[in-house]
């Protein structure tokens, strides 16, 4: 069924990045604050966070993981303790000089993200170890002073968690990076319908401090790929620059083991620009924060309003999260209205719908209608429903990204893929960073992950021509 296009929004095709504004506005997820690149998290778009925070801790905890929460000013001295890290985040710093009347001795650090102050407190409280692992979850903002930004997707203040965890080997760090990954994977596909592409970062794209860095990237609608969450092993880089030791089984003082993972409201992002059309946003059933709309249509006529109250507490009853849109719109305007927030459900109910005792259902995935009945089994309807609605949304993500993977094996296909047809490229490399800067340079397309496809002997760098060791996805990115 063909779709009617929503006025107050810009065509896709037309202009995304405006498309992409307008619906983050339109459907009240965010506002702009007097502050450039720090938003105002609107209730409908941190309630979408609220969800995806809440799928994660119980994942988190079912792993063994703690909250905790450290503070947001890092004395410079402290973040300066590991040559990479800071080198990597510097530009990025915002700086307090001042406290009240005074200038501070030390300037403090507003967090661009935490390891610092966790490798200090775990300096303090591991000796022996008995203590480790040490498995800490942290849920708060950062700020980055970006130059260019853009809600959820880049801001110089957004919101995220950060775990940090020690172990007492390399092993048990390595497992720990790979399964906090795997649990990102895990959310993107069951919660947000969106399939990752995951794998290991280069040397250049590596977060700083890391000696691996393990991404999950998503493909958008417009064929660039966003980096949705990152997890890394740092090995035992921080432990020295921090002097966190413990004593081991042998009585020998040993340095600990880190990694580091995460992922921010750039999710949100990520469901906007997958699942979104011209009429706005689409979000999957299990992260809506409303599943379904009931709209009363002649709503004062006899029965039709008792009704739908009933209605909505037999669906509540279900664990349905559902609502019913009582302004004193007009129908039509009520059901553009739910569209444009993304609402998986939108249950339609008046008159002669009551004298058949059944109400007409339509899916905000692909506009298509159905009647059902109002029997004592409608709760169950609607709760099939919304699980065929999330598979759908999966589905066809995937045929979007599979659609949009092509792999090449010269510059010419490359530039040709990356021009005409977008998305992700995989293309042999060689492994030198000289040459991954030259295809940024000439192409904006950056690595976006090595994949695991073996190497053949035939197949030789897209840039100089030399021997490939890796077969690479590249991508234009945001």
């Amino acid at each position: 069924m063909a779709k009617m296009k929503n006025d107050a929004i810009c065509r896709m095709d037309t202009d995304f990045a405006q498309w992409y504004t307008d619906v983050c506005r339109k459907a009240e997820l965010m506002d702009y604050s007097s502050v450039k690149g720090f938003i105002i998290y609107r209730p409908y778009g941190y309630a979408l966070w609220e969800n995806i925070q809440s799928y994660l801790n119980q994942n988190f905890k079912a792993t063994g993981h703690e909250n905790i929460y450290m503070p947001m000013l890092i004395p410079t001295s402290l973040l300066q303790k590991e040559a990479d890290h800071v080198e990597g985040f510097a530009p990025e710093c915002a700086v307090v000089t001042k406290g009240g009347l005074e200038t501070l001795e030390e300037p403090l650090v507003i967090r661009p993200t935490s390891e610092t102050l966790f490798c200090e407190h775990y300096a303090k409280i591991i000796n022996s170890y008995r203590d480790l692992p040490k498995k800490y979850n942290q849920w708060c903002s950062v700020v980055r002073w970006e130059k260019t930004t853009r809600p959820f997707l880049r801001g110089s203040e957004f919101l995220w968690q950060e775990g940090h965890t020690v172990h007492a080997t390399e092993k048990e760090a390595k497992e720990e990076t790979l399964r906090m990954l795997g649990i990102y994977k895990d959310v993107c596909k069951n919660l947000l319908a969106i399939p990752m592409v995951t794998g290991l970062k280069t040397e250049k794209e590596k977060f700083a401090g890391a000696l691996e860095t393990y991404t999950i990237e998503a493909l958008m609608h417009d064929g660039k790929a966003l980096q949705s969450g990152t997890s890394h092993y740092f090995g035992q880089g921080f432990a020295k620059a921090f002097d966190m030791k413990f004593l081991n089984k042998e009585n020998q003082w040993e340095y600990v083991y880190q990694t580091s993972w995460g992922v921010s409201t750039r999710l949100i992002g990520a469901l906007i620009m997958v699942h979104g059309d011209d009429n706005g946003l689409v979000l999957p059933p299990r992260v809506a924060p409303t599943q379904v709309m009931i709209i009363p249509v002649r709503e004062k006529e006899a029965g039709v309003l008792d009704k739908a109250l009933e209605l909505k507490e037999t669906l509540k009853a279900h664990g349905i999260r559902v609502e019913i849109d009582l302004s004193d719109k007009s129908p039509g305007w009520k059901f553009s209205d739910a569209e444009m927030r993304g609402i998986p459900v939108r249950l339609e109910l008046g008159p002669k719908d009551l004298e058949n005792n059944q109400c007409v259902l339509a899916k905000r995935n692909d506009s298509t209608k159905q009647t059902i009945s109002l029997n004592e089994n409608v709760a169950e309807t609607v709760c099939q429903l919304l699980d065929e609605i999330h598979e759908e949304m999966y589905e066809k993500a995937v045929n979007h990204l599979q659609e949009h993977t092509t792999r090449v094996k010269t510059k010419e296909e490359f530039i040709d893929v990356l021009e005409h047809k977008g998305g992700f490229v995989q293309a042999p490399w060689c492994g030198e960073t000289d040459c991954e800067l030259q295809i940024k340079e000439e192409t904006t397309a950056t690595t976006r992950c090595i994949t695991e496809e073996e190497v053949h002997s035939d197949d030789t760098c897209i840039c100089c021509g030399k021997p490939a060791k890796h077969i690479v996805n590249f991508a234009k990115a945001y």
